[in-house]
């Protein structure tokens, strides 16, 4: 655990919002990969390095934004852009054939599901729960896709809420998700955590005065940091920084407060 911010957290959180992608699962892993080609043959070989910039700026949104970005670059160079909705369309197919032959392999039993999970995420949830802790999913993924995952992993008993984004409607779930039980439920920003790997779940929970583990994940090896991960997360503003869950003292300590000072 690597903490960039060292105030000292004195109360146990009682409630922690999850991304999925690349937080937990790896089933999507490489979908960087598929959106950047998409948007380099509509945009052209010298867009590259804008298109590398904001698909890292972007990580963690939901996919139709990036397809609403992508349009209007299109736009900008002069082309007829195609709606936002079949950029998706598209995006979803390409990514859809590496994702579907993953989960095939978990329910088939040909692989674990610890294969397609970072080190210490299922041995995290389960003492999270023990101790009586409220966990939600909060994912940029389609709601369907995101729930039917969680499931192949055979995670869906340790959360109250999976919520991913809304098919046809533009809507931030993470935003959401935070607001609701700020709002609603009265959640103290003190008392909630927010994990994840990429830079708008972190802004947002920061936002409303959350406590924020950046999980700079090596979704390759499932463990480490991956050093491009951790800028982003860092530059987010991100309380502490992981590259998985196997340290459980560390682990404690961020949730629980029982720092070994």
């Amino acid at each position: 655990m690597e903490w960039m911010n060292r105030t000292y957290f004195d109360v146990p959180v009682t409630t922690v919002l999850f991304d999925f992608d690349g937080t937990i699962s790896t089933l999507r892993r490489g979908w960087e990969e598929v959106m950047e080609p998409l948007m380099v043959e509509l945009l052209g070989e010298d867009s590259r390095a804008a298109v590398q910039k904001y698909i890292d700026e972007s990580t963690g949104i939901q996919t139709i934004f990036q397809m609403k970005w992508l349009s209007e670059k299109v736009r900008a160079r002069g082309v007829n852009a195609a709606d936002p909705w079949e950029y998706k369309a598209e995006y979803n197919r390409r990514l859809m054939n590496s994702v579907m032959e993953r989960r095939q392999k978990v329910v088939s039993g040909i692989s674990s599901p610890e294969e397609f999970m970072i080190k210490g995420s299922r041995k995290l949830l389960e003492m999270l729960t023990e101790n009586g802790i409220t966990l939600y999913v909060a994912s940029g993924t389609d709601d369907a896709d995101v729930k039917q995952e969680v499931a192949v992993l055979g995670l869906e008993k340790y959360f109250k809420q999976i919520k991913g984004a809304p098919e046809t409607r533009e809507d931030c779930s993470k935003e959401a998700v935070i607001r609701a039980l700020i709002e609603e439920k009265g959640v103290e920003g003190n008392r909630l955590a927010v994990v994840g790997d990429g830079r708008v779940e972190i802004a947002i929970g920061k936002e409303n005065g959350a406590r924020t583990l950046g999980l700079a994940s090596d979704e390759v090896k499932l463990c480490g940091i991956n050093p491009i991960k951790r800028k982003r997360l860092v530059d987010a503003g991100a309380d502490a920084i992981a590259g998985d869950f196997k340290n459980t003292a560390a682990m404690r300590d961020f949730f629980f407060g029982e720092r070994d000072l």
